[in-house]
């Protein structure tokens, strides 16, 4: 988020009773200050996600979050292929195994938004995968590294 303060527009929306209650419940369960706050918040997915269908190209970074049976190895070997598949795109992984032979697995992502797809199009195919989710951000992470250096990005030659 920019340190710059920003200007503030004013939306006034009508929403059908039993909407405006649950958005008033889902404010009271997070203990959030305001609807607005709220509504914000899933503006900016709803804006990700329409970035990513129609603007291909667009850089985002993001999180691909996966469940999956273990299967004896044999879906995290092909996990394991695909993101190799996708090096360029494939930031890091976390693994932790969970209850009844499942795990989970997040993986910090970062290119266009149709190689993002791709990716999590190609690990969903993978047998054993039973839950999957992209979420992406327009904001990108800093260059890792600078290849026109000897060292990370933005280090002293």
């Amino acid at each position: 988020m920019s340190s710059e303060p920003s200007t503030l527009a004013r939306l006034s929306m009508s929403l059908p009773a039993d909407l405006f209650r649950k958005l008033d419940m889902m404010v009271e369960e997070r203990q959030l200050p305001s609807r607005s706050q709220l509504i914000a918040e899933l503006i900016r997915h709803a804006l990700a996600a329409h970035e990513a269908l129609t603007r291909p190209d667009e850089m985002l970074a993001g999180t691909i979050t996966l469940v999956y049976r273990g299967d004896r190895g044999r879906v995290r070997h092909q996990l394991a292929q695909t993101q190799a598949d996708y090096l360029r795109e494939v930031i890091s992984a976390q693994h932790v195994f969970l209850e009844d032979d499942q795990s989970l697995e997040v993986l910090l992502v970062q290119g266009p938004a149709i190689r993002l797809k791709e990716l999590s199009d190609a690990l969903r195919r993978v047998r054993g995968v039973q839950q999957l989710e992209l979420v992406t951000t327009t904001a990108l992470l800093p260059p890792l590294y600078d290849a026109s250096k000897d060292g990370p990005a933005g280090a002293a030659a």
